[in-house]
């Protein structure tokens, strides 16, 4: 697993299920290195994974300051708990989220398509066979709210709630870096921007790729699924047609 450089300070670290994006920080605190933030955690067993990424890029796992988590999903969350332990970084997730990352509520399901149903089902049985280790649930220091801006980048970061996939997904917008972390509202394949599959209330999902694909200043989407779309982003997003994906 090599990182991929994106921008001067965001890699993705690319995994067969759920990506894991590096953002480098600038010095802050009592601190004169660089920090870091992660966006995502990839599936239980991941972390080992991304500690030797971090350390190829320089850093160490004291650096890292925060882990954002896009949503509730074990894709995402996975290795957050280890991740959360062996850097001491705060963890941050949409509010209504928040009981589900730190096990005191079940996952809301999914409402699948049929199409949706025989990738989930074909997912987890890759997840059985290669031995996944069970998730760990972790504590949500910091619950994030529609507005809300993360402080330590270095540069604005906008809150968006993302209703629709989980109850309390968020996307993260870097409007002066022009990056968008949507988490799984947006997805890529096969050169398309897609609406990400497995939505507890679909057509929420869709209002919020809408919203998404309508932002300004967004030259780099970080998909969490598929690959990053680096080049005509507003084109490619303006030719999305979410209401009929997966059907």
């Amino acid at each position: 697993m090599r990182p991929r450089q994106l921008t001067s300070a965001i890699w993705q670290l690319p995994f067969p299920v759920g990506h894991v994006y590096v953002v480098r920080l600038p010095p802050g605190g009592r601190s004169a290195r660089a920090g870091y933030a992660l966006v995502d955690t990839g599936v239980p067993g991941s972390a080992p994974a991304v500690l030797a990424a971090l350390d190829g890029l320089g850093g160490r796992p004291e650096d890292v300051r925060q882990i954002v988590l896009t949503h509730s999903h074990i894709d995402h969350t996975g290795s957050a708990a280890d991740l959360a332990a062996a850097t001491g970084a705060t963890v941050l997730a949409g509010a209504p989220d928040a009981p589900v990352i730190r096990g005191e509520a079940p996952e809301p399901p999914p409402r699948f398509t049929a199409a949706e149903q025989t990738l989930f089902d074909g997912i987890m049985a890759g997840f059985a066979d290669a031995g996944m280790p069970e998730q760990r649930p972790v504590a949500v220091d910091i619950e994030l709210h529609e507005g809300d801006e993360l402080t330590g980048w270095g540069e604005p970061v906008h809150v968006l709630a993302t209703h629709g996939h989980t109850p309390g997904g968020v996307a993260l917008h870097l409007p002066e870096s022009r990056v968008l972390f949507p988490g799984d509202i947006i997805g890529t394949g096969e050169g398309r921007a897609v609406l990400g599959p497995g939505n507890v209330d679909r057509e929420q999902a869709i209002a919020s790729f809408r919203r998404l694909a309508a932002l300004e200043r967004v030259e780099v989407v970080c998909v969490p699924h598929g690959d990053p779309v680096t080049e005509d982003v507003a084109a490619t997003l303006a030719a999305a047609t979410p209401e009929t994906d997966w059907l």
